[in-house]
C-alpha cells in the first residue's frame, strides 16, 4: 500500500518543495494551504494521487474540522507535516501583526497537532514533522511575535515527545535557518541561506532517521548551541551588527 502523507502549509516554500519529494518517494499527499489556487498548479506538478483541502489554520474550530476530513478523505495518514507559519516585520510595533502572527504560528499550529496527536493514538502509530525554526532560540527585535512563535512551537513538541514517549508516534522538530522562501525576501542580512530543494532533503532524511530534532542545514545546530549560552549583551550587539547595521544601541550595550 502507498504511504500516505498530508503537508500543512504546501502552497510554497519548504511544503511546496516537499510536497512534490514526499510524491516521488511513494506517498499519496495531502496538500493543504489557504491559497488553493497555488495548491491546484502544484498539483498538476505531482504525478502520484494528491487531496487539496483549503484550510485556515488561524480559524482553530474550522481548521480541526477540516483536517479530519482530509484524513478521512484520504483513508488516513502515516505523516502529518505542520509547515504553516508567517512572519511579519513589524517596526512599528503594531498590534495586528503580533496577534495574526500567533494566531497563526501558536493557536493553528497547537490545532493542528492536537488533531495529528488524536489521530495517531487512535490508530496507533504516526510520525508528526513540526517545522519550527533557528529563530526559536532567541528573541528579534523586528518580528518579536515571530521567533517566540518558534519558540514555543520547538517547545511545545518537545512536551508531546515526553506525552507520547512509549507509543509508536514520532514527533520530529525541523529547526531551519535561512531559506529561500517568501519568509525571507528583501532580507540583505540573511546569510547561509539554501534553496527549499536543498533543505527539503535534509528534512526528509531526518523524516526517514525518525530524528526528535534536526538543523537545516546541519551546521546550524553549532550557532545554536552558541546562541543558548551567550550573555545577552553580546547577543544585542551581535543582532545590532548583523540586522540593524549598526554597534551596540540603547539595547545592546
Amino acid at each position: 500500500m502507498m504511504k500516505k502523507a498530508i503537508v500543512i502549509g504546501a502552497s510554497s516554500g519548504i511544503g511546496r518543495a516537499l510536497a512534490k519529494t514526499l510524491a516521488l518517494e511513494d506517498y499519496e499527499v495531502g496538500l493543504v494551504s489557504r491559497r488553493t489556487a497555488l495548491l491546484e498548479e502544484l498539483q498538476k506538478e505531482i504525478t502520484s494521487k494528491t487531496y487539496i483541502k483549503k484550510i485556515d489554520i488561524s480559524d482553530v474550530i474550522s481548521a480541526k474540522k477540516l483536517l479530519r476530513e482530509l484524513i478521512d478523505d484520504m483513508g488516513g495518514a502515516d505523516l502529518i507535516v505542520i509547515n504553516s507559519g508567517i512572519s511579519v516585520t513589524n517596526k512599528d510595533f503594531r498590534a495586528e501583526p503580533e496577534l495574526e502572527t500567533i494566531a497563526v504560528n501558536v493557536s493553528g499550529f497547537t490545532a493542528m497537532m492536537n488533531v495529528a496527536v488524536n489521530y495517531f493514538l487512535k490508530k496507533g502509530v504516526g510520525h508528526i514533522v513540526g517545522i519550527s525554526s533557528i529563530a526559536g532560540i532567541r528573541g528579534a527585535a523586528h518580528a518579536p511575535a515571530y521567533n517566540a512563535s518558534k519558540a514555543f512551537v520547538l517547545n511545545y513538541m518537545e512536551g508531546m515527545r515526553q506525552k507520547l514517549s512509549g507509543t509508536e508516534i514520532t514527533v520530529t522538530d525541523i529547526r531551519p535557518g535561512f531559506v529561500a522562501t517568501p519568509l525571507i525576501e528583501g532580507h540583505e542580512w540573511a546569510f547561509w541561506t539554501v534553496s527549499p530543494e536543498i533543505a527539503v532533503g535534509q528534512i526528509c532524511r531526518a523524516i526517514r532517521k525518525k530524528k526528535k530534532v534536526a538543523y537545516v542545514p546541519k551546521r546550524w545546530y553549532f550557532v545554536a548551541q552558541f546562541l543558548k549560552i551567550v550573555p545577552e549583551f553580546l547577543y544585542n550587539r551581535g543582532y545590532n551588527r548583523i540586522f540593524c547595521g549598526k554597534e551596540g544601541g540603547k539595547n545592546g550595550k
